[in-house]
């Protein structure tokens, strides 16, 4: 199976897994990938995660979904795919999005790595924005 945009199958994988209530969802890695899993823990909206190399030649993303300790609901409100490979998305440091008034993340990918819409401001560096999670 050919995946067109890796980004929207990986943002995908994790919807579908939080719907059927699952605790790991594993997903082909790539550094981009990597740099997305990151920022999902740092901001917490993912328990933890493992990168293994010794998967097939690109290696596996797992990673532990969290979910609220009473509703049992997932901590991942929504994950909006916003530049797609028919339409990128580039916004300037000063455009950057605010999701939800600055309850969500807006996930861009910058000349300096990939990193959350307030690291880009603080920096002040414009780029695609690949996705919001709120």
């Amino acid at each position: 199976m050919v995946v067109t945009d890796p980004i929207a199958d990986y943002l995908t994988r994790i919807r579908n897994a939080q719907q059927a209530g699952h605790r790991v969802v594993e997903i082909p890695s790539s550094r981009m990938k990597r740099s997305i899993t990151e920022i999902l823990y740092n901001q917490g909206y993912i328990l933890k995660y493992k990168f293994e190399e010794d998967n097939g030649p690109q290696g596996v993303i797992k990673i532990a979904l969290k979910y609220d300790p009473v509703s049992k609901q997932p901590v991942i409100r929504k994950l909006l795919r916003i530049s797609k490979s028919g339409l990128r998305q580039y916004r300037k440091a000063n455009a950057l999005p605010r999701v939800i008034n600055g309850l969500g993340i807006a996930i861009i990918s910058t000349s300096r790595g990939v990193m959350t819409d307030k690291q880009a401001r603080s920096e002040n560096v414009g780029g695609e924005v690949l996705c919001y999670i709120y």
